[in-house]
């Protein structure tokens, strides 16, 4: 049986402390992701995604963490989507999904897949979380960052959708492409969403054309001037000059 939930590290753990990745590989062939090199594959094999654990795997993996009394959620995924195109044939997230609640455990859904990963909504929760990664503002540069990933509009109208059924909403916004953009993001679903993460472009050389400091700062303002939850990812922390270890942030991992 292979590992299905485990304990994050490094940058990963940024995202979630406990996470579950269902499938390897991912079609959305985004131009920044970093997955295929801590997964040791090409980007045209990584583009291929398959299954990588059952239900009966993840089953299995929630049965011991809960009898340790484990009330951390679970992220699907990290080093995937869990609405890759392979999901929609088998819907083996689904599975996954009522899996982990059969053993009272709880999730956290992080996707690009958009209304696609609405069918599941009548799954979660006020326990859950449902969160989408939110980079560009149009469908254009969303063609040219993300080819396959669903549109950014299709996005944020699944987290309308899940905030409208009670569920908790995050937003991702790494990496940070068009600072610009994401400013005009965080001001779009601002009245929806419990807190965001923001982080750096790390994985492409676009990434040095953008005054992280000033971003930081500005966007830190931003938040704290609309009583915004947020954590800024190390990352990001350190290009505004400040150590991660003494920084307040307004929402902490878990």
């Amino acid at each position: 049986m292979r590992q299905a939930i485990y304990e994050a590290k490094g940058r990963a753990r940024e995202f979630s402390e406990l996470a579950c990745n269902i499938f390897s590989g991912c079609e959305h062939s985004c131009l920044y992701c970093w997955s295929p090199q801590v997964t040791r594959k090409t980007k045209d094999e990584f583009a291929k995604p398959e299954i990588r654990i059952t239900a009966h795997d993840v089953l299995a993996s929630a049965k011991k963490w809960a009898a340790k009394g484990e009330v951390r959620r679970v992220l699907l995924c990290i080093t995937t989507d869990p609405y890759t195109m392979i999901e929609q044939e088998t819907q083996l997230t689904r599975k996954c999904i009522m899996a982990l609640h059969q053993e009272g455990m709880n999730v956290t859904i992080l996707t690009k897949g958009g209304l696609r990963s609405t069918r599941d909504f009548d799954l979660l929760t006020p326990k859950d979380a449902y969160a989408t990664t939110l980079t560009l503002t149009n469908d254009s540069d969303s063609l040219i960052w993300e080819p396959k990933a669903s549109f950014p509009s299709e996005r944020i109208e699944a987290l309308m959708q899940a905030h409208e059924r009670g569920i908790e909403t995050w937003a991702s916004f790494e990496p940070v492409i068009y600072p610009e953009q994401t400013m005009t993001l965080l001001n779009t679903i601002k009245d929806f969403i419990g807190h965001v993460k923001i982080g750096t472009l790390n994985y492409h050389a676009h990434g040095k054309t953008t005054d992280w400091y000033k971003f930081g700062w500005d966007i830190k303002e931003y938040c704290d001037n609309w009583r915004i939850k947020y954590y800024l990812k190390h990352d990001l922390l350190k290009e505004m000059k400040v150590n991660p270890a003494d920084f307040k942030q307004t929402w902490i991992c878990r």
